[in-house]
């Protein structure tokens, strides 16, 4: 019985002198897998005049009362969102963040450097409703952004939204040339249920030019249950004159509706661009067949629309972007004025060092694994429907290891064309080849 006793007070000292481990943040639970900016409108016109003002479907919510590390807002679920999910967006946070929704814990993520949805109809009720964002301590994920200079708790933009129960979840694009050259766009409308039982709806499609004439379109059929997804295919061909360059960054349209016994349920109308991307061995890029020189510079996330212009005239066409969140627009702008950009995950952990030793910078160390990916896969998804994307960049100023390892893999699962970069990373092999000047 000594012996114990004496082996129970050393023990205690070893684990009082023992440096303090930081518990790494897991991966972010009751989240909805990321896709690009989505709003959905009652009405065609609505939808073609692409307000980002409230509607019958949409809220937006703004006038935020903040308390401390909490920020909380009252919203109304009208009698017409019964029967249908209900969606919580969040743009960005200065913290990772717990979601609370009439008092309960509905989700809590752990990227808060872009944007992020939540289904909480399970915590809503008809009537007035609260939602509650709580702010975790900046250092949990302090390792991973070592941009951070902020102090001040903030978030973003926000909003609550409602989609049918039988709804669009996303949009996946790749475009190929032919050898007539003209090009064969292959459009992917992922479809998910929210319902436990079958639900049978139709999706109607069509790509309109520019000038508003039909390219291609239809309407297809789709049955789903137990909360299931999957994808509805169509083509389009298109002339060169509708591919998007630097030189021509043309945008078609693309709209969307869906039918459910007879009643049309959702308006989506998108703007579109299309463009093949190949880069051989030596990192070579090609833009709809023709060698394309790359000239970058690199930019913080939230550059304006006019210091991307003055950029333009200094002959730079590529803006490479540094880790943190990005300016919603900024997307949407570069698409328009014909700028590449690479995006960049929210990583840097350039604080930490470039040890790779245990305890040292997290690239190396398998327990920031989950976190690490989960960041690379939201930059993607965010991402990855503009044409003016050509690559994606895993972290920055992030020495290297078994993270970015890991995460160059799932980025390469993917099976997207456009190249997965880590210039920082000592030219190992998570790091396909790009030529920038």
């Amino acid at each position: 019985m000594r012996r114990i006793s004496v082996f129970i007070l050393l023990f205690s000292c070893v684990m009082a002198c023992a440096p303090t481990l930081q518990a790494q943040p897991a991966r972010s639970i009751g989240r909805e897998r990321p896709r690009s900016e989505l709003r959905v409108y009652p009405t065609q016109e609505e939808a073609t005049a692409a307000a980002t003002t409230d509607n019958r479907y949409l809220r937006n919510l703004t006038e935020w009362s903040h308390e401390g590390e909490s920020f909380s807002i009252p919203f109304t679920v009208p009698f017409s969102w019964i029967n249908r999910q209900v969606y919580f967006h969040l743009d960005a946070a200065s913290a990772a963040y717990e979601v609370r929704v009439n008092g309960r814990q509905a989700a809590v993520n752990n990227n808060p450097c872009l944007p992020a949805e939540f289904n909480i109809t399970r915590w809503t009720h008809e009537g007035h409703n609260t939602i509650e964002i709580r702010l975790k301590k900046a250092s949990e994920t302090a390792p991973v952004e070592s941009w951070r200079t902020e102090t001040e708790p903030q978030i973003g933009r926000a909003w609550v939204m409602t989609q049918p129960t039988l709804h669009l979840r996303d949009i996946v694009v790749r475009t190929k040339l032919n050898e007539t050259g003209a090009a064969i766009a292959e459009i992917g409308l992922v479809i998910k249920s929210g319902a436990l039982n079958p639900r049978t709806s139709q999706i109607h499609y069509e790509l309109l030019n520019p000038a508003g004439g039909r390219i291609a379109g239809g309407k297809q059929s789709i049955t789903l249950d137990m909360r299931r997804e999957d994808t509805i295919r169509f083509l389009a061909t298109l002339p060169d004159t509708l591919l998007w360059s630097p030189t021509h960054p043309v945008l078609c349209t693309l709209r969307l509706k869906t039918q459910h016994e007879g009643r049309y349920v959702e308006y989506i109308e998108l703007p579109m661009g299309f463009r093949e991307i190949k880069v051989d061995r030596e990192g070579r890029m090609r833009l709809n067949g023709a060698e394309t020189t790359l000239r970058a510079c690199e930019v913080s996330p939230t550059i304006g629309t006019d210091e991307i212009a003055a950029l333009r005239e200094k002959g730079f066409n590529v803006l490479k972007l540094k880790a943190g969140s990005v300016r919603p627009e900024l997307y949407d702008d570069c698409d328009r004025m014909g700028m590449f950009v690479i995006a960049q995950a929210p990583i840097d952990t350039s604080k930490s060092g470039p040890s790779r030793r245990k305890g040292e910078n997290p690239s190396n160390d398998p327990q920031w694994r989950s976190c690490f990916i989960e960041r690379i896969e939201d930059s993607y998804h965010t991402s990855k429907r503009h044409p003016s994307v050509i690559a994606f960049s895993l972290a920055e100023r992030s020495a290297n290891g078994i993270c970015l390892y890991d995460s160059y893999l799932v980025a390469k699962q993917f099976g997207d064309p456009r190249p997965f970069i880590y210039r920082d990373g000592g030219n190992e092999w998570n790091n396909d080849p790009l030529q920038m000047d």
